[in-house]
């Protein structure tokens, strides 16, 4: 079988199994889970944050550019470097773990990313301890040992983050389909700078100043109704 290089358009080449590859592990059908959970969005919705399709898109750009977001494109980069490092792994495993700023997001986060590396051992090649694997470094690890460009897996990973959440605000403001494409449509500037800055960035520049979404994980633990589990 020929194998062939594509060129995504951006500098960024990637052989075809890798493409197909990373177009099914960040696929919506991919069971990490992700359906159950808001990242917040379900408290932010009752508080009334989150009422329409413009505080939602202005919610995720900030979550993209100054939170969960940013910092998870900097783990999956060093993860993707260390995808054959076990030792290196488990610091960046351990460091993403301990990052989550609130219980939930905690289990959110290591929830997905043990389910991601369970659904992923179809392709062979898995870190050992996925129970402890953050999602970001999950996909950063199995993208390095498959040989999937780091970059291009950051934006996919941030693009079905994003269109992860944008579902779960279809559902809780409610919002129509049509609303939700037009948030993920405009997410794509942020998407694609945090995915570049992420790459040039070290551990020590993790951190963030979206405290707007980490009080809401905060607050979704104690909310009265919910409907997601973060």
């Amino acid at each position: 079988m020929t194998t062939m290089t594509m060129d995504t358009g951006m500098g960024i080449t990637t052989t075809e199994p890798a493409l197909l590859r990373l177009l099914a592990w960040l696929s919506p059908a991919f069971p990490t889970g992700g359906f159950a959970y808001s990242h917040g969005i379900e408290w932010a919705v009752e508080a009334g944050d989150v009422t329409d399709e413009t505080s939602l898109r202005a919610w995720l750009a900030d979550v993209i550019a100054h939170g969960a977001g940013r910092g998870d494109a900097i783990l999956l980069h060093h993860a993707h470097r260390a995808a054959f490092d076990a030792d290196a792994l488990a610091g960046i495993a351990e460091l993403a773990a301990a990052s989550a700023p609130s219980q939930e997001r905690r289990m959110e986060t290591l929830n997905q990313g043990a389910a991601f590396l369970l659904a992923a051992a179809a392709w062979g090649a898995a870190p050992s301890g996925g129970e402890g694997i953050a999602y970001p470094v999950a996909v950063g690890a199995i993208a390095g040992r498959h040989g999937v460009d780091a970059h291009a897996a950051c934006c996919g990973y941030l693009q079905a983050v994003a269109a992860n959440l944008i579902s779960a605000a279809v559902r809780l403001v409610p919002l129509g389909q049509s609303a939700g494409l037009r948030v993920l449509a405009a997410l794509e500037p942020a998407l694609l700078a945090t995915a570049r800055e992420a790459a040039a960035a070290t551990l020590d520049d993790l951190g963030g100043c979206a405290f707007r979404s980490d009080l809401a994980s905060m607050r979704h633990e104690t909310q009265y109704t919910r409907l997601f589990r973060s």
